[in-house]
């Protein structure tokens, strides 16, 4: 079994393809609050769940799509006290294939979500910045998910195919994701095979760093970005950007996230990389939301994909799951030591016949966040 990320050998990146960003919608530093989500009460909460996963779009066998969203929606429950279960979705990107048109967002999004019943927040994804140049209305890249995510006003969309669904009123492109028990710091890479970051952006990403590294002690920190630094797929393999971005970053600020979590890759992995100071963090790929080709992990030997020794010399691939569609169930919980972060990755069937069947668990696993070593529950 693989145990190291990978390089494609062949690698074409389209950086001539670069989009300029939208205007934010809110102000900086970009922050969006949540003071209430998944059993989470102002600061006394004890514990929250989310779910989380990327690449939900799809032009093609949109019945796997439309599996994930229920197989989510399914999760959360009517309570007492309103809904039970994970309290919103954190989208890793590429809501809509290929370009990001507005047209596109009826089948793609607002379609599959309109039952699940509790709010959608999103990164932006390579194919979201899209612009498909045989579309006979010019847009700007972005235009549609501004709308959908980064409205002045929750409003109904215009181009929801009469979805009840509101529109969320995120600051920016890139913001920051503010919750009781958790900080989301969460990037765009532009529309590029293997993700920029301009110096505009980096230095907001060196500012959220300094600014939340104290609150690790209270707070579990998250970084999500839709490119994935480390991967082992043969689609895309790693990103050699992402990774020196955020470790010049990480180096930089002196701050480390808990965890970091990404899409762009249709698969699901798990991985684990120890720095100097011994202190772990564990990245997680979750892109197998829905659109119909998932992307395979290299075997051992494949000749498409090379290693980088001293890259990847304390990076782990624990597990991944390259053969079926799923998504990232993840609570947090406070306990009288220390903040708990527990992961549930379900898969659902690959047989359209069982598409009704409920998502089997693949595995569960638990991170006390100060500690070192990931914990695989029953």
């Amino acid at each position: 079994m693989r145990r190291k990320p990978v390089f494609l050998k062949s690698v074409v990146d389209n950086l001539n393809e670069l989009q300029p960003l939208p205007t934010p919608r809110g102000d900086w530093p970009y922050r969006y609050e949540i003071a209430e989500v998944g059993g989470v009460s102002g600061e006394t909460g004890e514990f929250m769940e989310f779910h989380m996963v990327g690449d939900t779009g799809s032009l093609r066998n949109p019945q796997f799509q439309r599996q994930v969203a229920q197989s989510m929606a399914g999760q959360i429950q009517d309570g007492a006290n309103g809904k039970e279960g994970p309290g919103f979705l954190l989208h890793l990107g590429d809501v809509v294939y290929d370009h990001g048109e507005a047209r596109e967002y009826a089948a793609q999004f607002f379609g599959p979500y309109e039952d699940y019943p509790v709010p959608v927040y999103a990164l932006a994804g390579n194919h979201d910045g899209g612009i498909n140049p045989l579309n006979p209305v010019p847009y700007n890249s972005l235009d549609a998910y501004m709308a959908v995510f980064c409205d002045s006003h929750p409003h109904k969309i215009p181009f929801s195919g009469g979805s009840q669904r509101l529109s969320i009123t995120q600051p920016n492109v890139y913001w920051t994701l503010r919750t009781p028990l958790a900080n989301f710091i969460c990037l765009y890479g532009n529309t590029t095979k293997f993700g920029c970051i301009d110096d505009l952006q980096f230095d907001w990403l060196l500012h959220e760093l300094r600014a939340l590294g104290p609150e690790k002690v209270d707070k579990a920190l998250f970084l999500c970005l839709h490119h994935a630094p480390y991967s082992a797929d043969t689609n895309h393999g790693s990103s050699r950007h992402m990774i020196d971005q955020l470790e010049k970053a990480f180096a930089v600020t002196g701050v480390l996230p808990h965890i970091i979590c990404s899409g762009h890759v249709h698969n699901y992995q798990r991985y684990s990389k120890h720095y100097n100071d011994d202190e772990v963090v564990r990245y997680l790929v979750s892109g197998a939301g829905g659109y119909a080709d998932l992307h395979k992990v290299a075997a051992v030997g494949d000749e498409r994909v090379h290693e980088d020794a001293r890259l990847f010399e304390k990076v782990e691939l624990e597990t991944y799951c390259d053969n079926r569609h799923g998504f990232l169930k993840m609570r947090i919980e406070r306990d009288p030591k220390e903040l708990l972060l527990i992961g549930e990755y379900y898969t659902i069937s690959t047989d359209p016949g069982k598409l009704a069947i409920k998502p089997k668990l693949f595995e569960r696993f638990l991170f006390p966040l100060r500690m070192r070593e990931t914990q695989l529950l029953p």
